[in-house]
């Protein structure tokens, strides 16, 4: 019986590849790609990454701001026209929102750690750039001299009736911690060595991670100090012979200010409202994080710009692109405006999208929207190191965005050579917003970095080739959807289906195994039916793929295709 449907549905695969409506879309998405092969300009966006990751960006900071100014001389350039009075009804426009924060922005200017007797320093902020704990005050211009107290982790329980007045503490932990509690016993600041795993910093013994302290004042406010793995053993080994004494130099800058978004508009012919819309968070300081989707995205907004100028592409959709600070200025534009946001149909966060894989060892991956595999993740599907968490079936998201995207991804893959993978759903970036106003959401990244985070993420990490393949992809996906007419929707929805179907395989492949040596059968079956479940739900929403009313073939489709994956599911379920 399996041995049936699989070859079956080998010649269904065959005979819907070689259809007249498929062949007609695969015309459409490779003259798409072809566009783009042409018009965007990697190295473009490779100076803007340099320009970029040079500076150290945090919401509201200059660093963050001239970021946002940079990309708008871009989007001039290229034909966006300045609103003056909300959005304008302009075919290429921008603006640059602006909002007083309600924190204090905060910038590093420079820092120096000593070990005193020793001329060399033992950190630098010009080869250390992220040595300095967010929000950190500035020490005395000549610094601070104290005795150095090593607590362990410190926590409140190590550090119990000890008195650290005029005394500096350092400990291996996480330095948001360490600093409340060394700042209650009187310390003048705190050291913290905290490094993940995959970031190998007994490997790359400089690196130090990004992280920050609380701020309460301009009086009371001390500093932090990060440790690289270096620099930890050097103190612990100075430590081992008797008391050690550090110089601490901390200059920065904590104001006022006000936080920048941008958005870019591609107004739709027909249908405005509706919106694909793009997001680059600004701010972290690293080139791949996020320097490369800010670069990336500049590139797209003005490659789309080129493209409709030209009338090599008339959308009927709205595309947007939008830079900010991430999770926030993305679920502010969606919240902001209720009409606007039951306008968005697809949200695309671009993220750590540069990444030299030879260098970083980061592979690229789309994190899908939460699917089975967030609650079954067997076989090839596997959570970054980032992170994830098992989801609950209420959790889902069926959607066809997921495939859709993917397919795209493959298909530059097929012509370069490009690795594509996926990863279950994890959260944490700018896609985030868009699902929990259950509005489809994905996100391109890398993941693992071993430098994710650290002042190791500089420009030589960045692979322009690596950016134009993300930067094509999100686009054909962009430009199909807000182009689509019935017969480039059936033909994306019998891909789609296609995918169901491989992955109804797949998963009945792994049930099999897992039956075949003692594994549950009824569990195996319920797995392959939330699949079947899952996939019958995402095709139902393919409905809105046209960029018009759907006709009868867009219909006849969704049920074409929910009927094949009830059956092949039934058939898989029976066969176990």
């Amino acid at each position: 019986m399996t041995r049936v449907l699989t070859l079956s549905l080998t010649i269904l695969l065959l005979l819907w590849a070689n259809c007249p409506a498929r062949a007609q879309a695969a015309a459409r998405e490779k003259k798409y790609f072809n566009q783009l092969q042409k018009t965007f300009d990697e190295q473009q966006a490779y100076n803007t990454v340099w320009f970029v990751e040079q500076r150290w960006r945090l919401a509201g900071n200059s660093g963050f701001n001239e970021s946002i100014y940079h990309v708008e001389k871009i989007l001039q350039q290229a034909g966006y026209k300045k609103e003056t009075n909300g959005e304008a009804t302009g075919t290429l426009t921008y603006r640059i929102e602006k909002r007083p924060m309600k924190r204090l922005t905060w910038e590093p200017v420079d820092a120096r750690v000593y070990i005193l007797g020793e001329k060399e320093p033992l950190l630098q902020f010009k080869t250390n750039r992220n040595m300095i704990a967010m929000y950190s005050a500035s020490t005395p211009a000549a610094g601070v001299t104290a005795e150095l107290v090593y607590a362990g982790r410190g926590s409140a329980e190590e550090l119990e009736g000890k008195d650290l007045t005029g005394k500096i503490v350092m400990a291996e932990s996480s330095i948001g911690g360490v600093y409340n509690n060394a700042m209650k016993k009187g310390a003048l600041g705190a050291m913290a060595y905290s490094m993940p795993a995959y970031n190998q910093p007994a490997k790359y013994i400089n690196s130090i991670q990004f992280q920050g302290i609380g701020y309460t004042d301009s009086i009371n406010q001390k500093w932090g100090i990060l440790l690289s793995y270096a620099a930890k053993e050097k103190l612990k080994a100075a430590l081992a012979k008797g008391p050690v004494f550090v110089k601490v130099v901390v200059n920065t800058r904590i104001y006022a200010s006000e936080e920048l978004t941008l958005v870019a508009n591609v107004r739709g012919k027909t249908r405005p409202a509706e919106r694909f819309v793009f997001s680059a968070h600004v701010q972290e300081p690293g080139a791949n994080d996020n320097a490369s989707g800010v670069g990336a995205l500049a590139e797209m907004a003005r490659t789309t710009a080129a493209l409709v100028k030209k009338r090599k592409i008339r959308p009927r959709r709205t595309l947007t692109f939008l830079w900010g600070d991430e999770i926030v200025s993305t679920r502010r534009y969606i919240q902001d405006d209720s009409i606007r946001a039951r306008g968005i149909k697809w949200g695309l966060s671009l993220d750590m999208v540069g990444e030299d894989i030879q260098k970083t060892g980061g592979t690229f991956l789309i994190e899908k929207m939460p699917d089975p595999s967030a609650i079954w993740t067997r076989g090839n599907e596997k959570h970054s190191e980032w992170g994830g968490s098992v989801l609950k079936e209420s959790e889902m998201f069926p959607h066809y965005f997921n495939d859709l995207l993917l397919n795209r991804c493959l298909f530059e893959a097929s012509n370069t050579g490009w690795i594509v993978r996926t990863n279950p759903f994890e959260g944490g970036s700018d896609h985030t917003p868009f699902l929990a106003a259950n509005i489809p959401g994905l996100l391109m990244w890398h993941f693992t970095d071993v430098f994710y985070h650290t002042d190791a993420d500089r420009l030589e990490m960045v692979s322009p080739a690596e950016m134009k393949h993300v930067a094509k992809s999100a686009l054909v996906t962009a430009y199909l959807l807000a182009t689509a007419n019935d017969k480039t929707a059936a033909a994306l929805i019998k891909d789609i289906t296609r995918n169901a179907l491989q992955r109804l395989r797949t998963e009945f492949e792994l049930s099999q195994k897992a039956v075949q040596t003692g594994g549950d059968k009824a569990k195996e079956q319920y797995i392959l039916q939330v699949w079947s479940d899952w996939y019958v739900k995402a095709l139902a929403t393919a409905m809105d793929i046209p960029a018009r009313k759907p006709g009868q073939r867009v219909r006849q489709a969704i049920v074409d295709g929910q009927k094949l994956v009830q059956e092949q599911a039934a058939s898989y379920m029976s066969g176990l």
